[in-house]
This record gives structure tokens, C-alpha cells and sequence, in this order.
């Protein structure tokens, strides 16, 4: 990486893309990509020293944590799921009011005796004592997800990755319950899932970052204040 660039990580696509471009747009700053919004590569008009990538949310945290960003935005349950060595290579500089989401811990509705993770548990043994199985817990989350029911006391399970709709996962068979992120969970609702009462594992919301190793950087200070100005 040129001593001298600063490069910048926003997400790729999605509503937090749109919204991070916002914040470049309410302060002025004109980004360029050469071929339109499909471009993984841009810049800003006004300060020649600085790259823009687009990447997935969840590798401009893996960027920051390896110094190949000097700043980005993604997540904070992103960056909270990573590696506890790539969290300390990172820090917080902003937390923003957009972006908010929570990850929960949901089950299906006709789990009717199933209220908090304390049933979860009890469940959970049944299913290892009477089913000789583990229950089944499909996520996208797995760092956080283990931590979670490993503090609340639930051991009896297995983590099922997950690759795409993960609310699908229990009525397809693939998985007992899930873990995923939500902002208003009428998405969970729709699906018949139902969150635990003590289910809420993290909450969430667009975050700006930097990478630690970047901190004495020429030229990082001038656009971390300008970003970061209400």
C-alpha cells in the first residue's frame, strides 16, 4: 500500500451503501468511479491522496484488521463477528443512527413451551438424550451465536452455516433454530419464527472505523474529521 494513499472501504450494495454515499454527499465530497455504480474502484474529486473500494461489508472489517483499509464502514455486529485479534487491530471512530439492527436468537411459533434460553436448554438436552442428536442452530453469526449460548449455559447444540434466507432454515429441515439479525423482525414474524423473550444477542448499527496501524498516517485525521462532522 502507497505510504501516501488513504484508502477508504463502503460497502458495495445494499441500503448501507446508500446510506454511507449520504454521508459523503452531505459534506460535499464528490466521489468519481469511472465506470458508474457497478465500479469497485473510485475517488474523491477534492482529495487526490484518497482511494474509495467497494467491498462486502464483512471484508472491509478483515481489510481494517490487515492495514490494507485505512478507514471504512460496515457494521458493528460485522465487526464484533470477526476475530478477536482483527477486533483489536480496529477502532470506532463513529457510531451512526442508521444502519440499526438487532441479532436474535428465534424459534419456530409452534414452540410453545419455548420462552427464553433457559427452555432453549432444557430442549436442548431432550434432544441429545431422545433424539441422540444436537440441537441444531442455523446462523450467519457463529462467533457471537456460540459466545451467547455458551454465557446463558447452552451447550447441547451444533452450528449450521448459514448460506442464504436464514429464517427458510428450520422449515426446510436444515436446522431446529436460528440466529439472525433483524431491524424491525417482521421479516421473523413472517416466516413463523418467534424471538426468545432474553434472545437479544447484540445490537447493531453503521459504524465509521479505522485501522489502528493507520492512526499516524498523513491526511487521516483532516478526512476522519470532516466525515465525522453532524
Amino acid at each position: 500500500m502507497t505510504k501516501d494513499i488513504l484508502n477508504i472501504g463502503v460497502p458495495s450494495k445494499g441500503r448501507l451503501r446508500k446510506d454511507i454515499l449520504n454521508i459523503f454527499k452531505k459534506h460535499k465530497l464528490n466521489l468519481i468511479s469511472e465506470r458508474g455504480e457497478r465500479d469497485l474502484l473510485g475517488s474523491i474529486k477534492q482529495f487526490k491522496n484518497i482511494k474509495i473500494l467497494y467491498l462486502h461489508a464483512r471484508e472491509i472489517i478483515e481489510r481494517l484488521g490487515d492495514g490494507s483499509l485505512d478507514i471504512g464502514f460496515s457494521g458493528f455486529d460485522l465487526l464484533k463477528e470477526s476475530e478477536i485479534n482483527t477486533q483489536k487491530k480496529i477502532n470506532v471512530l463513529k457510531r451512526y443512527d442508521f444502519g440499526k439492527a438487532t441479532l436474535v436468537v428465534a424459534i419456530p411459533d409452534p414452540w410453545i413451551d419455548v420462552q427464553t434460553v433457559a427452555d432453549l436448554e432444557e430442549i436442548a438436552f431432550e434432544f441429545k438424550d431422545k433424539k441422540k442428536k444436537r440441537l441444531r442452530v442455523a446462523t450467519k453469526y457463529p462467533n457471537l451465536t456460540r459466545e451467547f449460548l455458551f454465557s446463558k449455559g447452552v451447550t447441547q447444540f451444533k452450528l449450521i452455516d448459514s448460506l442464504g434466507a436464514t429464517e427458510a432454515y428450520p422449515f426446510i429441515g436444515s436446522s431446529e433454530i436460528i440466529t439472525d439479525i433483524t431491524s424491525t423482525g417482521e421479516t421473523l414474524k413472517a416466516n413463523n419464527l418467534r424471538i426468545l423473550k432474553d434472545g437479544e444477542i447484540l445490537r447493531s448499527e453503521a459504524c465509521m472505523m479505522i485501522s489502528k496501524s493507520s492512526n499516524n498516517k498523513m491526511g487521516l485525521k483532516k478526512i476522519v474529521k470532516l466525515l465525522s462532522k453532524n
